[in-house]
C-alpha cells in the first residue's frame, strides 16, 4: 500500500510538472515591452541565445527557452537578426530561431530606375538618408573592370529584389546591386562593350515600357547613332536636371537649351553613362535590335503604350499632330 501510495504521489508530480511545463513553454510573455532586435552571430550557442534573449525582455528566464530547446534538441538553432514585436511563447521564440525566420528589409528596384529613385526607396524603408546612397553610387569603382569609362554606377545597379538588414550600408548595397548586374551579364555570351550596351539599353528602358516594342526603339536610336543625328531623348534631358538637381516634374526650354552632357537634344552621340537601370530585355534589345530603317517614334494617343515609328520627317510630323491633337481634346 505504501508503494503504491508513493507511486501515485510521484505520478501525480511528474504530472503536475509536465503541465506546468506545458503551461509556461505555451503562454506568450505577457511582460514583453516595445519592440527590439537580438542578433546572434555565427556560433551563438544555446545558452548564449537564452540569456540574450532574456536580457532582451522576449523571454521570462533564460531556462525557458533552454527548456524548449531540450524538447527538440536535433534542431539547428540559426545565427542572424531577429525581430520581436509582440508576446511570444517560449516554443514560438524557439520555433522562429530553429526556422531562421531572420529579419530583413525588402527592397523592390524595378527597371528604369534611376540611382536617385533607388536612394529614395532605401531612405523610404529607414535604412539611410538618400544622399548617402547617391555618394556610394557615385563611386564607379565596383564596375571599373567591367567599363573603364563609367561615370558613376548608374546602368550598373541591377533592377530586382533585395533583402538588405538593418546594418546593411550604402556600398554594400551597391555591391550587392553590381554583383547582380555581373550576374546578368556573364549570361550574355558575346556581349560587346558594357559601356555603350548598357548606356543605350538605359534610353531604350526609359522611352519604352512594352517589351514588344524595345528592339525597334533600340534600332532607332541606333540609326540615329550611324547617321550622326542627336538622340533627342526627353529622358536624357530630364536626367541632366535630376544632375544639376534642377528638375522641377517637367521638361522646359531651358532643359532642351542645356549645355549638360547628357542632354541628347544638345549634343550628338550617346550621353556620357547610363540614365537608368536597364532590365535584361532592354539590354537583350540593343543587343539585338530590330531590322527597321525608322528615325522617329511618338506616343500613339490611344493610351496603349504603344508609339507610331517613321522613317521620314514628313511622316513623323504627321505622327505628332495626331497626337497633339487627341491631347487637346
Amino acid at each position: 500500500m505504501k508503494l503504491a501510495r508513493r507511486l501515485g504521489i510521484a505520478i501525480l508530480a511528474i504530472v503536475a510538472a509536465a503541465g506546468w511545463c506545458g503551461w509556461r513553454l505555451t503562454r506568450p510573455y505577457q511582460a514583453f515591452g516595445a519592440e527590439t532586435f537580438v542578433e546572434f552571430p555565427r556560433g551563438t550557442g544555446s545558452r548564449a541565445m537564452a540569456a540574450a534573449l532574456a536580457r532582451a525582455g522576449v523571454v521570462r528566464s533564460r531556462w525557458d527557452f533552454l527548456l524548449a530547446r531540450a524538447l527538440s534538441p536535433a534542431r539547428v538553432l540559426r545565427a542572424g537578426e531577429y525581430r520581436f514585436h509582440h508576446p511570444a511563447s517560449p516554443l514560438e521564440v524557439f520555433d522562429r530561431i530553429a526556422r531562421g525566420d531572420t529579419f530583413y528589409y525588402t527592397l523592390v528596384v524595378p527597371e528604369g530606375r534611376n540611382m536617385f529613385d533607388i536612394a529614395a526607396a532605401a531612405a523610404n524603408l529607414g535604412l539611410f538618408p538618400a544622399p548617402k546612397f547617391v555618394d556610394a553610387a557615385r563611386d564607379p569603382s565596383p564596375i571599373r573592370d567591367l567599363d573603364p569609362d563609367a561615370p558613376t554606377l548608374e546602368g550598373y545597379l541591377f533592377p530586382s529584389t533585395y533583402h538588405v538588414t538593418r546594418h546593411t550600408t550604402p556600398a554594400a548595397l551597391c555591391r550587392m546591386m553590381t554583383a547582380r548586374f555581373r550576374d546578368v551579364w556573364s549570361s550574355l555570351e558575346g556581349a560587346p562593350s558594357a559601356h555603350r550596351t548598357v548606356t543605350l539599353a538605359s534610353l531604350v528602358e526609359k522611352e519604352s515600357k512594352l517589351p514588344a516594342e524595345r528592339p525597334r526603339v533600340a534600332a532607332v536610336f541606333a540609326n540615329r547613332l550611324r547617321l550622326g543625328m542627336p538622340l533627342d531623348c526627353d529622358p536624357s534631358t530630364i536626367y541632366a536636371a535630376l544632375v544639376e538637381e534642377r528638375y522641377r516634374g517637367a521638361i522646359h526650354r531651358s532643359d532642351l537649351e542645356s549645355g549638360n552632357p547628357y542632354n541628347t537634344y544638345r549634343h550628338a552621340g550617346l550621353p556620357p553613362g547610363p540614365i537608368a537601370n536597364p532590365g535584361l530585355d532592354s539590354i537583350r534589345a540593343v543587343l539585338a535590335p530590330a531590322d527597321t530603317d525608322a528615325l522617329y517614334f511618338v506616343l500613339r494617343p490611344d493610351g496603349s503604350g504603344a508609339h507610331q515609328f517613321s522613317s521620314n520627317m514628313a511622316a513623323h510630323q504627321a505622327a505628332v499632330a495626331v497626337y497633339r491633337r487627341a491631347k487637346k481634346k
